[in-house]
C-alpha cells in the first residue's frame, strides 16, 4: 500500500484570490520529495480547482504515479488522451455538490461505459497503457460491473466509514470493505482507496481492509498541512502506512 496526495486544494486556495500561487505543481513536488508515491487530481467540468493549465504543469513535475480523476465526458476523455496520465480514475461528478459524494452508479452507466467510454480511452492511448480505476462504493454488484468492464483497478469510496456516527457503524462499514477489496482482488483488479481519510481513521482502515494498493488522501492532509507544513504532514500519513504495513509483514 502506497500514498498518493490528491492536490486540488492546493488550488482552491490559489483560486481564491486569482494570484498565481499556491502552485498545484510546485506541491505535487513537495509530497514527492517527502515520500507520496505520486499524485492525484481532479479535473472537474467546471474547474473549480484544477485548471487545464494545471495539467501540463504536473505531467512534467510528478515522477512517480500520476492520477487523473474524472468525469467520462467527451471533454475530459481528450485530454486524458493529451495528457498520458498513469491512471484514469473515472468519478461521478454533479455541479452542485462540494465533493464527489459517492461512488459510480454502475447499472445507470454500464452501457455507456462499455460501448463509448471504455473504447474511447482504450483507443487512444497511443500504444501507452493508461490504467482505468472506476470510483465505487463497496457494493457487491458495482464491483461485479468494475469486473465485467474489464476495469483495472477500482477505488473504494471510503467516505460512509469515514462519516460514520457510531463504532458500530464504522465497523460494519470496514467489512463491507473488506468484502468488496476481496472479491475484487480475487478477480485480478487493483485495489485503490480514498474520500474522507485522516490520520484518525487511516489505521483501522488499513487494519481491516486487505489487497490495497493506492490510498488516496486530499483534503485532511491539505488541512492539517496548514498548520504543520506540507512535507511534515505527508510523514505523517507516510508513517502511518508504513507503521500498520510492518505489523502485516
Amino acid at each position: 500500500m502506497q500514498l498518493l496526495v490528491n492536490i486540488d486544494h492546493i488550488a482552491t486556495l490559489r483560486n481564491a484570490r486569482g494570484e498565481g500561487y499556491p502552485v498545484p505543481a510546485q506541491a505535487a513536488q513537495i509530497c514527492e520529495m517527502a515520500g507520496a508515491a505520486g499524485i492525484v487530481f481532479h479535473l472537474r467540468g467546471d474547474r473549480r480547482h484544477i485548471k487545464d493549465h494545471d495539467l501540463p504543469a504536473l505531467k512534467e513535475v510528478v515522477q512517480g504515479i500520476l492520477d487523473f480523476e474524472m468525469a467520462a465526458t467527451e471533454e475530459m476523455i481528450e485530454l486524458l488522451h493529451q495528457l498520458q496520465p498513469d491512471i484514469c480514475t473515472l468519478v461521478p461528478e454533479s455541479r452542485e455538490e462540494l465533493t464527489t459524494e459517492g461512488g459510480l452508479n454502475l447499472a445507470a452507466v454500464f452501457k455507456d461505459f462499455e460501448t463509448r467510454v471504455f473504447p474511447a480511452i482504450r483507443d487512444g492511448a497511443n500504444g501507452s497503457k493508461i490504467e482505468i480505476s472506476l470510483f465505487v462504493d463497496p457494493n457487491l454488484d458495482d464491483i461485479k460491473g468494475a469486473i465485467e468492464l474489464g476495469s483495472d483497478a477500482i477505488e473504494l469510496h471510503t467516505g460512509t466509514y469515514a462519516n460514520a456516527s457510531t463504532p458500530s457503524a464504522a465497523r460494519a462499514e470496514l467489512t463491507r470493505l473488506a468484502t468488496a477489496a476481496k472479491i475484487a482482488h480475487s478477480a485480478g483488479l487493483k485495489v485503490n482507496a480514498g474520500h474522507g481519510l485522516n490520520q484518525n481513521n487511516l489505521a483501522p482502515f488499513l487494519r481491516a481492509v486487505p489487497h490495497l494498493a493506492d490510498i488516496s488522501i486530499g483534503h485532511a492532509l491539505i488541512s492539517e498541512s496548514v498548520f504543520h507544513g506540507l512535507a511534515t504532514t505527508v510523514h505523517a500519513y507516510m508513517t502511518i502506512i508504513e507503521q500498520v504495513k510492518e505489523e502485516q509483514s
